[in-house]
Formats: structure tokens, C-alpha cells, sequence
């Protein structure tokens, strides 16, 4: 089963040191996610503390059935400073509310019965 793109988690910066698809962005909107998971994995051996990084690679994970690695990417983030980080639909949003957002998004649904 092939859980939905989450477009809040693909952050983008303006940064020119992580311009071009070193994100990891497009490779995910394409469905590359092997792609995007070495880029993102070789960036953040350079960038270890970029939200941006840790975001687009728990899309990944989350995408390739790692719950638990997506969650730990997102509360690191959380641990770090909220910084502001552009969506591809070029909306400004906080890199603490995208994960949070994202992590809702990863908790079980408790399902009520009788």
C-alpha cells in the first residue's frame, strides 16, 4: 500500500548551497523515492541539522513503509529551531508545524466497536 505524498513535508529553501533537486523534491514528486532517499542521505552527511533534509527524507521513509524512522526524523526536528521553510506551492510554513502535522498523520487511528 502506497501512502499519499504529503505535500507539507516536501520543504523547499532558497539556500543556494542546496539549490537544484538536492532536496530530494522532485525525485519524490516523480515517485523516484530510492532517488531521493541517496540525495537526501548524502546531503545530510553535509547538512546533518537541515529541517528541510530531515522533512523531505520522513516523506521518504514514510512513503517506504518506515514508520518509526519518519517519527524520528520529525521529532528531530522538533528538537532543533523552528525555522520557516517554503512548500512547493510556494506557501511559507514553520518547520515545527510540518511536523507536527506530519507526525498526526502517522499516528494509529483508534477505531471504536461494540
Amino acid at each position: 500500500m502506497r501512502v499519499p505524498l504529503i505535500a507539507l513535508a516536501v520543504a523547499m529553501v532558497s539556500t543556494p548551497a542546496l539549490a537544484g533537486d538536492r532536496l530530494g523534491h522532485e525525485q519524490i514528486a516523480a515517485g523516484d523515492l530510492h532517488g531521493a532517499e541517496a540525495t537526501l542521505v548524502a546531503e545530510r552527511r553535509i547538512y546533518p541539522h537541515r529541517p528541510e533534509l530531515m522533512l523531505n527524507l520522513a516523506v521518504v521513509y514514510q512513503q517506504t513503509g518506515r514508520t518509526m524512522a519518519a517519527q524520528d526524523l520529525y521529532r528531530q526536528v522538533l528538537d532543533r529551531p523552528d525555522v520557516s521553510l517554503l512548500t512547493p506551492s510556494g506557501v511559507a510554513l514553520s518547520s515545527h508545524a510540518i511536523a507536527e502535522r506530519s507526525m498526526a498523520r502517522l499516528a494509529p487511528t483508534t477505531l471504536a466497536t461494540r
